[in-house]
């Protein structure tokens, strides 16, 4: 994939928020994201491996951060600890304010489910429900249902170029299209953050393109955080903050 080498540039409002409700991003100030001695092990009978290494890490709110490695580096699993879906070995990882290593089941999911928007490289769609259905549930077990749903599942299809598809089951998409469906799903309810994993692994340079500068506008307008885990080098111009991984640590020199 070809990716431009410009670093994004705000054009437009992305959202349906109320304009009113947009941040400065350059005067915030707090971290959205941080993390504290973070390790991660996984034991199977008497072997044992180490993924994560004491990670520290913090992310401003209204950034992007990227995090970079070789294949088994540790960083899917340092992005799955920050969204709430792993629970690390031991350390500590703070969201927005809130200490999500020491909530309870129940609590972490209600807060995965108000504050977080999550880019599979898998899709994880259902295949029983056509793409617009697919971003519509999302936004339905947000607390957004009827027409308002379909509307906003159908704008944010469009923000992807997917308008054309909504009707389409994910058996008859294309990886790519599959894959702008899952962004489109990640960003219902504009969540303050969005875990991404390879977000532009299936998508050609015009798609990968769009997505990354769609990313983009979420941070410098919506205030949005987003971390993300990718292999291309050509996405560096558009982020904040890069972090490299190797071993399962952070790494002080580029890899």
């Amino acid at each position: 994939m070809t990716i431009s080498q410009n670093r994004c540039i705000v054009t437009s409002r992305i959202d349906s928020r109320n304009h009113s409700n947009f941040i400065d991003v350059s005067k915030l100030k707090t971290s959205a994201i941080s993390a504290r001695g973070v390790e991660m092990v996984y034991q199977s009978g008497r072997q044992r491996y180490v993924a994560l290494k004491g990670i520290d890490l913090d992310v401003r709110q209204g950034t992007i951060q990227l995090l970079m490695g070789h294949s088994g580096s540790g960083k899917t699993t340092l992005l799955s600890i920050l969204a709430g879906i792993l629970t690390p070995t031991s350390g500590k990882v703070n969201l927005l304010g809130k200490e999500i290593t020491r909530m309870s089941r129940k609590k972490l999911s209600r807060f995965r489910r108000d504050n977080i928007g999550f880019i599979f490289q898998g899709f994880n769609l259902f295949g029983a429900l056509n793409a617009v259905e697919n971003v519509k549930l999302a936004l339905e077990i947000k607390g957004i249902r009827g027409k308002s749903a379909t509307n906003q599942a159908l704008e944010l299809l469009n923000m992807v170029g997917l308008a054309n598809k909504a009707k389409m089951l994910p058996r008859d998409l294309s990886g790519g299209q599959k894959q702008r469906v899952a962004i489109a799903r990640a960003l219902a309810g504009t969540p303050q953050l969005i875990m991404a994993d390879e977000p532009t692994a299936a998508l050609d340079s015009h798609n990968g393109q769009a997505v990354i500068e769609l990313l983009c506008n979420l941070a410098r307008e919506g205030g949005s955080t987003v971390v993300m885990v990718t292999h291309d080098s050509r996405i560096q111009s558009f982020a904040d903050n890069v972090t490299f991984l190797e071993d399962g640590e952070i790494s002080h020199n580029p890899i």
